[in-house]
C-alpha cells in the first residue's frame, strides 16, 4: 500500500463548500468568548433529558456485561 497513490490536495471551493452564513456563523464564533464552567453548566441543563429507554437500548462496549451497583 502507497499513500503517495491515494494523496489528493483538498480543493476547499470544491470538497468544502459555504455560504455566506456559514462564514458568518465562523467568524461569530471566533470572536466569541469561551465559557467559564458555569456557564458551559447552564448550557448543558438546556437540553431536554434523554428518555430512560433510549439509554438503555443504546449497545454498550461489544462482550462486556453492562455495569451494576
Amino acid at each position: 500500500m502507497k499513500s503517495a497513490s491515494s494523496c489528493k490536495l483538498l480543493d476547499l471551493e470544491r470538497d468544502l463548500p459555504t455560504t455566506s452564513e456559514d462564514v458568518l456563523a465562523m467568524r461569530r464564533a471566533r470572536e466569541s468568548q469561551p465559557l467559564n464552567l458555569a456557564a458551559y453548566l447552564e448550557f448543558l441543563a438546556s437540553f431536554p433529558p434523554s428518555p430512560m429507554s433510549a439509554l438503555r437500548a443504546r449497545k454498550g462496549p461489544a462482550g462486556l456485561k453492562p455495569f451494576e451497583l
